[in-house]
């Protein structure tokens, strides 16, 4: 299932195209990258899997290519890498399922992404994480809004 990793955050993102892109001239070995970016491997994955789900790098066979939609990412103004990003993340969890609840809390969509099968909010922090991961990726493009006190909208259809 295509998840944003809650450890994956955007200056993160853009840190790994940058990297590929003007270091690696758009695809290298993922050992190669773990060691220009002087981080474990541990660390790099949560990112890495979030670029490939958002369709910004592809990985296979050990390799990471960043993609057209990646270099379009990487060298456009703040709010097209917005938008880019706004639709991005609609067809990936917790975002297509914030979709579906248009207005929700925290605890409504944990519990919607738990009926889905989605575990990786099952945690002690889960609620904590889930928060970060909207603030920073939902609220950051524009895809999700707050809405009063406890509650979250989503701006898109």
């Amino acid at each position: 299932m295509k998840v944003v990793d809650p450890a994956a955050r955007i200056a993160d993102l853009i840190g790994l195209l940058n990297v590929l892109k003007n270091t690696f001239g758009g695809k290298t070995d993922l050992y190669k990258l773990e060691k220009e970016m002087e981080v474990d491997l541990d660390d790099l994955m949560p990112i890495v899997y979030t670029a490939n789900y958002l369709g910004f790098v592809t990985i296979g066979e050990g390799d990471i290519i960043v993609t057209d939609k990646g270099i379009e990412f990487l060298q456009s103004n703040i709010r097209k890498r917005k938008e880019i990003l706004k639709e991005s993340i609609s067809s990936v969890e917790p975002f297509a399922t914030a979709k579906e609840l248009k207005v929700f809390s925290l605890e409504e969509l944990k519990e919607a992404l738990e009926k889905k099968g989605v575990e990786i909010y099952n945690s002690p922090e889960g609620l904590y994480d889930l928060q970060i991961t909207l603030l920073e990726w939902g609220i950051y493009s524009g895809f999700i809004s707050r809405y009063g006190d406890e509650k979250f909208k989503v701006n898109v259809q």
